[in-house]
């Protein structure tokens, strides 16, 4: 009999509900943010030719699909609910976990949040006219809506990923058609060539615009944070992957080349909004308006499928005493991490307010997060090697052979960029480095926690 007095009831736990096609939809949801509509122009000045610029998509395609099968194998030996931070912090300790943690809440993942809000407010303002104190209060706004979407049921946030991917990549595949059917009265210029603008050196110009790219790609290595909410982890993880990425990397492709394909390099280099203008070739003004929400279906499916994410990793670190133990929590009505939501949007909207611009938000998270790609791969030849993960375990093919050229392609584009871009990469490092401190206190808090737990502690953490 339960003693008088005491509430025996189970706490609440995050709901099992998420299967393959959640899983995709949240990797392509994610991935296919603002990027492919920011970033090839750009690109664009950093190269001469479009044969150089696919060839360099397709190296990032083969790059991000190659870690996404390492990824899989770490998701299936680990399941856990906080993807990365799981792997990191089971194969270098709670010092590195923390690290991965710190630099997920209060740079790359926020920062992202807050630069797409920004740039949802832009697109909005094509139809609104609004000023720059405006734009803010509605990225906020934005901000807030979907903290309260993801706080009342992931079940509810899969629903709207779910369908802005449907719509964004039927927005995307429509360009392309658009580009098949409708340029026969349009000179082909995917032969144009332009001399390489800018002061950087040839593989200087090489890595600024593969960090753009791999910027673009960002996202992918996030469906393994969901694990703790899928039916079947081990089979959804990889499937989720493989399919996802391998969609993303072909419409880029295509999406690239109906670019270059109807503005050629020079009007590539001369376009601010590249997808509008392209569209605006084809088929009239009424293209700006289309791409316009296109872009705000893909910015808002990005927001939520990162706070469906990143937000289980922050909860994961204080279900392991790293954090503020304010985070482990589980909503008990809608069984949702919901204090990590709040501490999410809270601080994305603080960055937001302070650092303002969508270039100043966006600049260096592909640095930070190749650190992380390193040590996640790292991490799987431990596990390899300790032979972690029940049955059912996904393999990477070809191991060691895949891992350790991912690896070292991550190395090298690391040296390169830290070389090639030594003030840029010393103020992302800085950025990093800020959670050292932090780190050291609350990994010994977490160790005294340990030593003096009493044997019969009733703290929900120590059964």
């Amino acid at each position: 009999m339960a003693e008088e007095g005491i509430d025996k009831r189970p706490e609440p736990s995050l709901r099992k509900v998420l299967g393959v096609f959640d899983g995709i939809a949240i990797l392509i949801g994610i991935t296919i943010g603002a990027g492919i509509y920011s970033t090839p122009q750009i690109i664009a000045g950093y190269l001469g030719s479009f044969d150089s610029i696919i060839l360099l998509w397709l190296l990032a395609g083969i790059f991000v699909f190659v870690s996404g099968l390492i990824y899989a194998e770490l998701g299936t030996r680990m399941p856990s609910t906080g993807g990365e931070y799981v792997y990191i912090t089971k194969c270098f300790g709670p010092y590195a976990g923390f690290m991965f943690g710190w630099a997920q809440l209060f740079i790359i993942r926020t920062s992202a949040a807050a630069g797409l809000a920004l740039i949802v407010a832009d697109y909005l303002g094509y139809f609104v006219a609004m000023d720059r104190f405006t734009k803010i209060i509605v990225a906020l706004a934005v901000i807030f809506l979907f903290g309260v979407l993801n706080y009342i049921g992931i079940q509810r946030a899969g629903i709207f990923q779910k369908l802005s991917t449907i719509l964004k990549v039927g927005a995307l595949l429509s360009i392309v058609a658009a580009g098949l059917v409708l340029s026969g009265g349009h000179e082909n210029l995917l032969s144009t060539h332009a001399a390489p603008e800018g002061v950087l050196t040839p593989v200087g110009n090489v890595v600024a615009a593969l960090m753009l790219i791999l910027f673009s790609h960002t996202g992918w290595e996030r469906v393994g944070y969901s694990a703790g909410e899928m039916k079947d982890p081990r089979r959804v993880i990889p499937l989720s992957l493989m399919i996802g990425i391998g969609i993303v990397v072909l419409l880029y492709a295509l999406t690239n080349m109906t670019f270059h394909r109807i503005l050629g390099m020079e009007g590539m280099r001369e376009s601010r909004i590249v997808a509008s203008d392209v569209l605006t070739v084809l088929i009239g003004p009424v293209g700006a308006a289309l791409i316009a929400v296109l872009v705000i279906i893909s910015a808002t499916g990005s927001i939520n499928g990162t706070m469906m994410t990143a937000t289980r990793a922050y909860y994961a670190m204080a279900k392991d005493r790293l954090f503020f133990k304010w985070l482990d929590h589980v909503h008990p009505r809608f069984r949702t991490p919901s204090r990590a939501i709040i501490a999410h949007c809270l601080w994305a909207g603080a960055i937001l307010v302070i650092r303002g611009t969508f270039e100043t938000i966006a600049a260096g998270l592909v640095f930070a997060i190749l650190i992380f790609y390193g040590l996640s791969t790292l991490a799987l030849f431990k596990m390899r090697r300790a032979r972690l993960g029940g049955p059912n375990i996904f393999r990477v093919p070809l191991y060691p052979l895949l891992p350790l050229l991912s690896l070292l392609a991550i190395i090298g584009l690391i040296a390169l960029r830290a070389v090639f871009e030594w003030q840029k990469s010393a103020m992302d490092l800085a950025f990093i480095v800020t959670g050292i401190p932090f780190a050291l206190y609350w990994c010994r808090r977490r160790e005294k926690y340990t030593t003096n737990k009493p044997e019969n502690s009733n703290d929900k953490n120590s059964k």
